[in-house]
């Protein structure tokens, strides 16, 4: 039996399997880093892939190896070990753990927004949930301090619920549908208000912005600020079909007898709805906008501008990581 050619080395495992200058290829990309099954796979098929993209990396090709089965260990890999450390991540922090996490969460924040206490408690779970995402995925680079996250958990968590009770209190005397879009108007104005200042760091120093081939030039806060509005933006896009659509499809199944004789089907119908929809929300929204975001040079901090016109005069873009 002829055996298969040996894969090349060359494969640039770095960077994600398709074109990031598409939104197609973005999408393909994030339907990976966020399949929930990835939670499934045991501590041996982690390690396995471990060793796989590791030893790729160092320039040792295993026997047999193609480049499918490449770029699954390597996706397992970015699934579940942080990209700056190299540590196992928490299982529930993990990109593939949204879906599930945040079905179960939003599904309960919709069913449940009746009474002050339900409101009070699932907004609570949502923010600590945000916060260990937060925490997990955090860069290597620009390090969240425990008082950082700290603030941030607190005031996003003290933002939604009073966005929660404020409007809850306002749509009293309003149709029931109405009501319903609390939740989702309290989770958009935590997102709000957690990722700028998970992020203040970088809203104070800059991130780190480089040219085309990676080279580093500088740090700018006006990529930060261009960086952290398109996460803010991803993250409320990805809230939309799943706090949008369910309430609409629940209030007219609650007018009819099937729900009235079988009132316990109320909260397992909700989060599977909203599964349905984060399924694909999560990955699309995550791909709105590149990974490696890009700004012209002119648009940067007259003294960041400085900085790049004297190592290269004739630069006109700059790139940088927008995090996640």
């Amino acid at each position: 039996q002829k055996m298969p050619p040996s894969l090349p080395a060359t494969i640039n495992i770095q960077e994600p399997r398709w074109d990031q200058s598409t939104f197609q290829g973005r999408a393909k990309h994030f339907f990976m880093v966020t399949d929930p099954r990835n939670l499934l796979l045991s501590g041996a098929t982690l390690e396995e892939a471990r060793r796989v993209v590791e030893d790729y990396r160092a320039g040792t090709v295993h026997p047999g190896l193609t480049e499918d089965q490449l770029w699954r260990a390597k996706y397992i890999y970015d699934s579940a070990f942080h990209p700056d450390t190299g540590e196992k991540m928490i299982l529930v922090g993990r990109m593939s753990a949204q879906v599930p996490m945040n079905m179960t969460i939003t599904g309960c924040m919709l069913t449940f927004y009746r009474t002050t206490p339900a409101v009070l408690f699932w907004q609570w779970v949502n923010q600590s949930f945000n916060a260990i995402v937060n925490y997990t995925n955090r860069s290597g680079d620009a390090p969240v301090t425990p008082s950082q996250l700290g603030t941030a958990y607190v005031s996003a968590t003290t933002g939604a619920v009073v966005t929660a009770l404020g409007l809850k209190s306002l749509t009293k005397h309003l149709p029931a549908i109405i009501g319903r879009y609390v939740p989702f108007a309290a989770v958009a104005a935590a997102n709000c208000i957690n990722i700028p200042l998970m992020r203040q760091r970088e809203l104070k120093l800059g991130i780190p912005v480089t040219d085309e081939n990676g080279n580093r030039l500088g740090e700018s806060t006006a990529a930060a600020q261009k960086a952290i509005f398109q996460v803010v933006v991803s993250r409320i896009g990805m809230a939309v079909p799943a706090m949008a659509i369910p309430p609409v499809i629940m209030n007219m199944l609650e007018k009819r007898a099937f729900l009235k004789r079988y009132p316990y089907l109320n909260a397992p119908l909700q989060v599977g709805l909203v599964g349905l929809c984060l399924v694909f929300a999560t990955p699309l929204c995550c791909a709105l906008f590149p990974q490696k975001s890009s700004m012209p040079v002119s648009s940067l901090e007259p003294e960041v501008q400085g900085q790049i016109r004297k190592k290269d005069p004739w630069l006109e873009t700059v790139y940088f990581n927008k995090g996640l």
